[in-house]
């Protein structure tokens, strides 16, 4: 024999080997879905009167293994049937060129002399004649059965390549009123398998290669049929989308090799070149219904956090997966941000020279700063003081039920207006700020007074501060460039000051007092204002295996953000044959809300437009009317398999023209020319060779991010105004012009036809028209 087909028959041989631990027919579904299926066949119990006859195949084209496979499956089943004279009966029926009792169903009474004769059986071999059992099982009926007096079960366990007709025995026993099963081995022929199963089909078809799975799709079938119940309540039949595979032998062209046409002697030689064959042996699937019971698992509760995977452990128990972020933490909760035991006394400049923006500015980032470090269990407790004639302690240390209720409190404290008192402020902090404990040393909590100002104070500053630090009190000072030297006076300590030329610079400062007060900043610019808005490529280019791939790194990075209404705002955009909003800015204001909400964002499949997708974002998810703030960065992070990038380059300079940051990144081994000019003048591009890769990107994608949330923000790009309003700057602030029939803030209020020519050309407001503070000021969502 040549060495090529001594090659193709090794191959077919192995291959022939290894194919039957494959799953012939298998459930499409996550790993937790595959689990239950598996637990829930352990938790099922058929005690009602019926008759079980295995009839199994023990021919030569099943084989010795396929044979050992189908007694297992058999015995298994038994595990599950409450065997018994008057319960169930079960007898078991070997066919091969003749069909062979092993022992009939009245014979053994308990489930371990079944399952122990199940076991002793031996292999007989032979023709494959299905057609003659199914024959002898019309003359002679069930053995050692009940006459039909009870529900009777065939269970057929063949690889369906039977040597005789079978569909006119099938149908007469199904007529009989026996339900038959047909439950393949090996690689079975379905054709033959559909046509022994009872109606409906789905459910009377299975594979014994996947022990778990077909036991479980029997006895559900079984329950519909009232012979059995699950042990645990809540468990339900449910439809799945599953997959049957076979193995058949294909030709397949090889090549053409010369070959002689007549005698090779005679003077008609023809020499001729002629096709060459060569045989592979291939799986075809056949798409298919499962049914299969599932009960209440541990994870159903989804108990893991911040984007944690649970892995049930048998019926109750479970463990997490957690991010790096949240290792070690029971339920991958998140670590306190302030660990350190200490109490902290937020002291706000509330004079006239501070004006009521620089009030509300330090109010919001006192806002900013509890709900990004402040917890249930946070071992650190807050109070709030406002200073200005007057020492006044709004919220006392700790004095608050939780984090929603301090932040009630701190709303509700006045602009007072007034001299700054500054000295006098820090002189009644260390006397009253902390209430009225007299504990000591290790007993006491470490105390810190935080002084937010951006005004010179009218009193002596240094010997107030001197003496408050002297009873163990360490301040820090938060306030503008201008007021440096007089911070530095009062803290003692050029290190103990923190500085900003711009408003939103006073923001960028939360990870920095963070990490005074404890020394552990957070990663990324967790307390960052930002509307960020991720891309996803979800084409047919993409599949849906990376789109989830994908989806866990949008969740690996919304970890980074804190989430809410004032800080962080994440919305998700995906684009293929369609451009869809999984969801807006303003529609999940927390991290968990998100994480869930990326996880069910939707494939699309079909070719995608990327430059459809920007324009989709320009228009209808950054826009006021959307939830996006006036005056707060706004970025988008485009991920994309590279295809459908050509017509993206000016919808991605239109969203930087109205100041929306946008990052690419471009996944797979060539970085294509259209993503290059996607990219931008500012190069705003990351490669990646494959998405198993895109994990390694994530800090520098965080860097970047965080570093567009610190440039200069335009009030008017993008505009707030709606309704063809125009945006005017004006003194750090902006203003919407309307247009006729509109009025509001953002000129989203219709006049009344009464009201129209009172509101035509630019709408007059009362007091100086709407004027609108830097969102930086003023936290929340702009009104319409």
């Amino acid at each position: 024999m040549p060495s090529f087909l001594w090659l193709e028959a090794l191959c077919i041989f192995l291959f022939s080997r290894v194919c039957p631990s494959l799953h012939l027919q298998e459930v499409h579904g996550n790993r937790e879905t595959i689990g239950k299926i598996s637990v829930a066949s352990k938790l099922m119990w058929c005690s009602a009167a019926a008759d079980v006859l295995f009839l199994i195949d023990g021919s030569h084209s099943i084989g010795k293994g396929s044979f050992e496979r189908s007694k297992h499956f058999a015995i298994t089943v038994c595990d599950a049937l409450d065997i018994g004279p008057e319960r169930v009966r079960v007898g078991a029926l070997q066919f091969g060129s003749t069909p062979h009792l092993e022992f009939p169903l009245d014979s053994l009474p308990t489930r371990q002399e079944v399952k122990a004769k199940i076991k002793r059986m031996v292999f007989k071999g032979g023709r494959t004649e299905m057609g003659l059992a199914l024959k002898h099982l019309l003359r002679r009926g069930f053995p050692g059965g009940r006459n039909g007096s009870v529900a009777q079960l065939l269970i057929v366990l063949t690889d369906g390549k039977s040597q005789g007709p079978v569909e006119l025995p099938a149908k007469q026993l199904k007529e009989r009123g026996i339900a038959v099963f047909a439950v393949g081995v090996r690689f079975p022929r379905w054709e033959e398998l559909l046509t022994l199963a009872s109606e409906p089909k789905e459910q009377y078809v299975l594979s014994a290669e996947h022990v778990e799975d077909a036991t479980n799709g029997l006895l559900s079938t079984l329950s519909s049929l009232d012979l059995c119940t699950t042990a645990v309540p809540g468990c339900r039949v449910e439809a799945h989308p599953c997959e049957r595979k076979t193995l058949e032998t294909t030709r397949e062209l090889a090549g053409n090799a010369l070959c002689w046409r007549g005698s090779r002697w005679a003077d008609a030689v023809l020499a001729v070149r002629c096709p060459f064959y060569s045989w592979k042996r291939v799986f075809l699937t056949h798409p298919a219904t499962c049914y299969r019971t599932t009960c209440p698992g541990p994870c159903d509760s989804r108990p893991c956090q911040n984007g944690g995977t649970c892995i049930p452990e048998g019926l109750d128990r479970y463990h997490c997966l957690c991010p790096l972020a949240f290792g070690g933490e029971a339920n991958c909760a998140p670590k306190l941000s302030l660990e350190c035991r200490i109490d902290v006394l937020f002291l706000l400049d509330s004079s006239a020279a501070t004006a009521p923006e620089g009030f509300l500015r330090a109010k919001a980032f006192v806002k900013r700063f509890v709900q990004a470090v402040l917890s249930e269990e946070s071992r650190a407790r807050v109070g709030v003081a406002s200073y200005s004639r007057e020492f006044v302690v709004a919220v006392p240390v700790g004095e608050y039920q939780d984090v929603p209720d301090l932040i009630r409190n701190l709303d509700s404290i006045p602009f007072r207006g007034g001299p700054t008192l500054t000295g006098n402020a820090l002189r009644q902090a260390a006397e009253h700020g902390f209430g009225s404990a007299t504990r000591t040393g290790q007993d006491r909590p470490r105390r810190v007074v935080v002084l937010l100002t951006e005004a010179h104070s009218q009193d002596a500053v240094a010997g107030p501060a001197q003496r408050a630090r002297a009873r163990e009190l360490l301040v820090l000072g938060l306030g503008s460039e201008a007021v440096r030297a007089e911070l530095e006076e009062a803290t003692g300590s050029a290190k103990h000051v923190m500085v900003y030329a711009e408003p939103q610079d006073l923001f960028n400062h939360i990870p920095e007092l963070q990490g005074m007060l404890c020394s552990r900043p957070r990663p990324g610019c967790p307390a960052q204002s930002l509307d960020l808005v991720f891309l996803l490529d979800a084409s047919a280019s993409v599949g849906p295996e990376n789109f989830a791939q994908l989806q866990s790194f949008v969740r690996s990075c919304v970890l980074q953000f804190d989430v809410n209404a004032d800080v962080t705002q994440v919305g998700l955009v995906v684009y293929g044959g369609q451009v869809q909003t999984a969801f807006g800015l303003d529609a999940h204001l927390t991290q968990a809300a998100v994480l869930r909400a990326v996880s069910q964002a939707p494939y699309l499949g079909g070719v995608g437009s990327a430059g459809t997708a920007l324009l989709h974002i320009h228009g209808k998810v950054m826009t006021v009317q959307k939830g996006a703030r006036p005056g707060v960065p706004k970025a988008v992070v485009m991920i994309t398999g590279g295809r459908g990038a050509e017509d993206a380059a000016a919808p991605a300079q239109q969203l930087r023209n109205n100041g929306i940051s946008v990052l690419v990144v471009s996944v797979g081994p060539v970085l294509r020319e259209a993503v290059r000019r996607l990219a931008g003048p500012r190069d705003a591009l990351i490669h990646v060779a494959a998405y198993t890769d895109l994990r390694f990107h994530q800090d520098v994608l965080i860097k970047w991010i965080c570093g567009e949330a610190k440039r200069p923000v335009n009030l008017c790009k993008p505009s707030p105004c709606m309704n063809e309003g125009t945006c005017v700057l004006r003194n750090s602030s902006y203003r919407c012009e309307c247009r006729g029939g509109w009025e509001g803030p953002h000129c989203g209020n219709r006049v009344l036809r009464g009201d129209a020519p009172k509101a035509r050309g630019i709408h007059q407001e009362p007091a100086g028209g709407h004027q609108l503070l830097n969102s930086q000021h003023v936290l929340g969502h702009p009104g319409s």
